[in-house]
């Protein structure tokens, strides 16, 4: 009776229990635990509970979590190494950041119905290449220094991997050069540090250079001469530049660079010690298949208008596999349109402003502190300077600004770095420069300090930016906010409707969990900010770790990795350094099921492994034979296997085991794939099936939002003799995989949250829902589907594959026809012709209520009865509804509907569609024309006419 009223269990979990009994009769299982002994294999269940505790109640928890959040120390931050405090307009916090409308989106692979964040990040693209005068800019990638490393493949891959070496200045933020060097380790790059003023080229295989732009003290240096010296010798030029001050300074574009790289952070998107944050990536037109990540291109739809799309769909990792140019999955998006909007919001002339105030506030600092005595080094400045301090200790100095609330960066030679932002006030000028004063009275005119100091010729910009009309024209509140309302409403959300796609986990991304995201405890925290101040982080990474390990079954945890592409990565890489440690750096080969996630082969390789395909039966299982053949063959260089599980094709293979055991003996490593964990947890765990090391997506399993394509986590957790491998954990470490130490620290809250609230039980309930949904909805849908791949028992995992392929032959419907079609319906498509070629992959989660698998299940029994109607000739083969989905409302409103079906057909196929329409905002969008005609950049205007 006094247990709490607010506890989340049955909160997070959609079916009531009443439902529970219903789909279980459908099914005939006798009990849910029935259920699960049919699913899941006995040999590799977990009966005790995880040791997490019981779950909380919302409130109670919320307070906790506050008070952990308040052992932070939140100063303002001077630090900088590519890392700025700034200002997100509160249009942007409340209707973009804090709205599931936007962060429960899903990665924007129907275009027809992600127009508005497709826009949002085309325009992301038109700003970063307008700042950096480069042609063509990628959508994202994770942080500055990942971005970086992915620079350099990117020359490495240019000059076809002949030339081996990568030079990278000297005065680059550290941890770019760190994270470049340990991604160039794995491929066999050779990286030479050194000062940029003394490239020698002469005798060198260097197929690129990195500049940091201003250089991480702060200088501003024309590197003119060093870029056409390297472009002489027949190297690229990479530019590490900040996004603010490209707006005063000639940007990389304009003195040569090939490629620029950098982060968006200071457009608006908190510092969460350390993530997440969207770096960018821009080049020149002719590099665009050498491009990593996402492009975002403009098309045409089936009505001949303008329509978004991701482009050049070849480069995607689950077509090219190991031969990918890099993993699609590093993006984050949601960060990347609240950086455009954030350029939209102010334009090019409050940008320059923002930036003419960081400068003229530096200035008045440097001017300040010169009269004091103290030692800066001549030469251009943006926002960061560097102080030789003269008659005062070091410590003297950053103890007096710590007592006046700011955080200054010290350099090891006993220097100190002073970074300012647009939070930075006249007084805040004020109290740094009396931290340099020693006592002394110092009079001090802020205002009178910082006049003068205009960029001379040689650095200062003189070409335009910003002009399409899109960066001009929401200025006001409530024009912004328009706008943002606009292009949300022109994508499909959890918001709207559940989006089944196996493999991706759209779960429910609760209020509760979210909240914590904006305290300023968490969001205002800079990454290197010294440890005393971030004792709160501390103890929630502790406690996470615990928990992670404990629900995965293995000894040690690492938090770093900012993606589950990332997670990938650092798991290999583990590896590759336990064998290395041991004597044996020639165990290359990395065995991939055909069946594994989309995203490992391409992880592998830029592991450093060579990707060995290894076959299913036709159950849809690994082919044991096949397997041991292959460890056999490769005995004497085989490094790991890559397994997902339950496997992609929705069941738990009997012979996990088995398959270890193989791996093993051959004298590998077994990687498991965590991306399908959401059928595990509290049922059965990967360190105790024989797996060695295991990825997590937390934004998957553990509820941090998918944000339309980003942002993720995805943390690794290893066997105890690979504990020492993980990022930051000693001499033997991997070396760091993201820029910050806890990569994307900001959102691990949402995480902590969702596993505190669910406690031991909730979270086993969890998976055993996921299972039944997944179950009910495959039995409902059998009659007019065939199932794919069952387990042992007829079940499923928490996912499930419809075959559609004979629907070709017989009506000349496609899959593709299906998926869209689904629009009409309101709803998202499954996962489409992954991982077999003319299917739908789907995943309910255990947070859709029966009554939402049910809408799901009538609309694909519709859609069955539609291709019945053209198998039977009362539809036509050629003119029908699945054809021409999906219908706009332009097209159901169009005085010319020329269709020999009716409108009502078109747009309202379902009772529900009559009372809550969903209208997708553009016609079915011609891929192959984009790809022809690749335009990445805001079109101009008149094309929208």
């Amino acid at each position: 009776m006094l247990a709490p009223s607010d506890t989340f269990v049955h909160r997070h979990i959609g079916p009531t229990d009443a439902d529970v009994r219903q789909m279980l009769a459908a099914l005939g299982a006798a009990s849910l635990a029935e259920l699960i002994d049919q699913a899941v294999p006995r040999s590799i269940r977990f009966d005790k509970p995880l040791g997490i505790g019981p779950g909380s109640g919302e409130f109670e928890l919320l307070q906790r979590l506050h008070a952990t959040a308040e052992k932070n120390t939140v100063l303002r931050s001077c630090i900088g190494m590519g890392y700025s405090d700034t200002i997100t307009p509160p249009v942007i916090q409340r209707t973009i950041l804090e709205d599931p409308g936007w962060y429960t989106q899903y990665t924007p692979y129907q275009a027809e119905i992600s127009q508005g964040r497709l826009e949002a990040l085309l325009n992301f693209q038109t700003m970063v290449s307008d700042l950096t005068a480069l042609p063509l800019a990628n959508a994202s990638l994770l942080d500055e220094a990942t971005a970086a490393a992915e620079a350099m493949a990117m020359c490495w891959h240019i000059g076809d991997q002949q030339r081996s070496e990568f030079f990278i200045a000297d005065d680059c933020h550290p941890q770019t050069i760190a994270v470049t060097r340990a991604r160039a380790k794995a491929v066999g790059i050779e990286c030479v540090v050194g000062a940029a003023a003394k490239i020698d080229f002469a005798g060198r295989k260097f197929c690129g250079i990195l500049l940091q732009y201003p250089t991480t003290d702060g200088a501003i240096v024309d590197y003119s001469p060093i870029v056409a010296a390297a472009h002489a010798a027949g190297v690229l030029a990479v530019a590490a530049a900040d996004i603010l001050a490209l707006t005063l300074l000639k940007p990389p574009g304009e003195f040569g660079a090939d490629i620029a790289v950098g982060s968006t952070q200071r457009f608006g998107v908190p510092l969460g010690f350390g993530g997440p944050h969207a770096a960018y990536l821009a080049t020149r037109s002719e590099f665009a298949r050498k491009m990593p990540g996402r492009l975002v291109g403009v098309s045409k739809d089936s009505a001949g208008h303008p329509a978004i799309r991701l482009a050049i769909q070849t480069r995607e990792q689950h077509i090219r596999r190991d031969k990918a140019t890099s993993n699609i999955c590093t993006a984050q998006v949601l960060l990347a349109v609240i950086a455009s909007m954030y350029a939209v919001y102010h334009g090019p002339d409050g940008l320059k402003q923002i930036a003419l105030r960081v400068r003229g506030l530096t200035r008045a600092l440097a001017v300040g502190l010169r009269r004091l005595g103290h030692s800066i080094p001549q030469g251009e400045f943006f926002d960061t300077l560097r102080i030789r301090p003269q008659g005062l200790e070091t410590s003297a100095i950053l103890s007096a600004a710590r007592a006046g609330g700011f955080n200054l960066r010290d350099f090891s030679d006993g220097s100190l770095g002073i970074s300012l932002d647009e939070t930075t006030t006249r007084d805040d000028v004020e109290v740094l420069i009396e931290s340099f004063a020693g006592g002394a009275t110092f009079p001090i005119n802020v205002d009178q300090l910082a006049a003068g100091g205009e960029y001379p010729n040689a650095f200062a910009r003189t070409s335009p930016y910003l002009t399409h009309p899109v960066f001009n024209r929401y200025h006001s509140e409530t024009e912004m906010l328009r706008y943002i309302r606009r292009l949300m409403n022109r994508d499909l959300s959890l918001a709207q409707s559940m989006i089944p796609l196996g493999s991706c986990t759209m779960k429910l991304n609760a209020a509760s969990e979210m909240l914590p995201v904006t305290w300023p405890e968490f969001s205002r925290l800079h990454p290197f900010a010294p440890a005393e101040q971030w004792r709160g982080y501390a103890e929630l990474f502790s406690q996470l770790e615990d928990w992670l390990a404990k629900i995965t079954g293995f000894a040690a945890v690492s938090l770093q990795p900012n993606a589950g592409s990332q997670g990938e990565y650092a798991g290999l890489l583990a590896i590759r350094a336990y064998h290395e440690h041991r004597g044996q750096s020639g165990r290359n080969v990395c065995l991939i099921p055909v069946s594994a996630h989309g995203t490992n082969p391409a992880s592998a390789v830029t592991a450093g492994f060579r990707v060995i395909p290894v076959a299913c039966n036709e159950q849809g299982d690994i082919d044991l034979a096949d397997l041991a053949a292959k460890a056999q063959q490769y005995r004497n260089h085989l490094a790991a296997l890559m397994l997902t599980y339950p496997s992609t094709h929705g069941v738990f293979e009997e012979s996990v085991r088995e398959i270890c055991k193989i791996i093993h003996d051959h004298g590998g490593q077994v990687y498991l794939d965590g991306a399908n964990m959401n059928a595990m947890v509290g049922l059965c765990r990967p360190g105790d099936i024989g797996a060695d090391v295991c990825h997590l997506n937390l934004h998957k399993t553990f509820c941090i939002p998918h944000g339309g394509g980003g942002p993720g986590v995805g943390p690794i957790a290893v066997a105890s003799h690979l504990a020492e491998f993980l990022p930051g954990r000693g001499p033997d470490s991997i070396g760091p995989i993201s820029a910050a130490p806890f990569g994307s620290a900001g959102i691990l809250p949402i995480s902590w949250v969702y596993i505190a609230l669910m406690g031991d039980a909730g979270l086993k309930r969890a998976s055993e829902i996921a299972i039944l949904n997944a179950n009910y909805m495959a039995a409902r849908l059998r009659e007019h589907y065939p199932i794919v791949f069952q387990g042992k028992n007829g079940r499923c995992a928490h996912e499930f594959i419809l075959d559609c392929r004979a629907f070709e032959s017989t009506s000349g419907v496609k899959v593709e026809d299906i998926a869209k079609r689904l629009m009409d319906y309101g709803f998202h498509a499954p996962t489409m012709s992954w991982p077999e070629t003319g299917t739908l992959m789907i995943e309910p989660t255990e947070s859709e209520s029966k009554a939402e698998l049910d809408r799901l299940c009538d609309a694909l029994i519709s859609i069955r009865g539609e291709i019945r109607d053209i198998e039977q000739g009362k539809a036509d083969r050629a003119d029908n509804v699945l054809k021409n989905a999906p219908h706009t409302a332009a097209a159901i409103a169009s005085d010319d509907w020329k269709h020999l079906y009716t409108r009502r057909q078109a747009a309202y196929p379902a009772p529900w569609t009559l009372e809550n329409k969903f209208w997708p905002a553009v016609g079915r969008i011609d891929n192959p024309f984009g790809d022809r005609n690749l335009v990445c950049l805001c079109p101009p205007v008149d094309d929208y006419e």
